[in-house]
């Protein structure tokens, strides 16, 4: 059985955890102490979107974050699906689709117009996966911007 559990204070010393699995597999810095408090701003803040920790027959073993944004583009809030995680043992059973299933329900009670997402070019099972979950490969090209002090 699957299960979405809303991330709560008391979990973030467990996600950050994974979120360093997670983070090592494509060499990601990540700094603990600045993601812990990042989790409780992100916590207090339901403006900011929401976490949830994936749990398989009662034991978590992943997490899944959508991030909010205003649009004009799309008449209102959309979301970045920002993080999807599974631990190596959960991974090909399924529970990455119901996840998506899940966010799917998501955007819907929440109204969001539209979810974005990216993944690395070399994730070619990330791609398969999100692909099957009706998520398209758009015609535009993401780009960055990083403020300089």
């Amino acid at each position: 059985m699957i299960e979405f559990h809303t991330l709560k204070e008391s979990d973030i010393e467990l996600i950050v955890a994974m979120m360093q699995d997670f983070y090592a597999i494509d060499n990601y810095p990540i700094q603990p102490e600045t993601t812990k408090k990042l989790f409780k701003t992100f916590i207090d803040d339901e403006n900011l979107g929401q976490c949830w920790l994936i749990l398989h027959d009662e034991v978590i073993v992943g997490y899944v974050i959508l991030t909010y944004i205003f649009s004009f583009e799309y008449q209102g809030r959309i979301a970045f699906l920002d993080e999807l995680y599974l631990n190596e043992k959960a991974r090909g059973k399924g529970i990455g689709k119901i996840t998506l299933e899940f966010i799917h329900d998501q955007a819907l009670q929440k109204e969001l117009k539209i979810i974005y997402l990216e993944i690395e070019s070399h994730n070619a099972v990330a791609k398969k996966l999100y692909l099957s979950g009706n998520f398209i490969v758009h015609n535009r090209q993401l780009m960055q911007l990083k403020p300089k002090p």
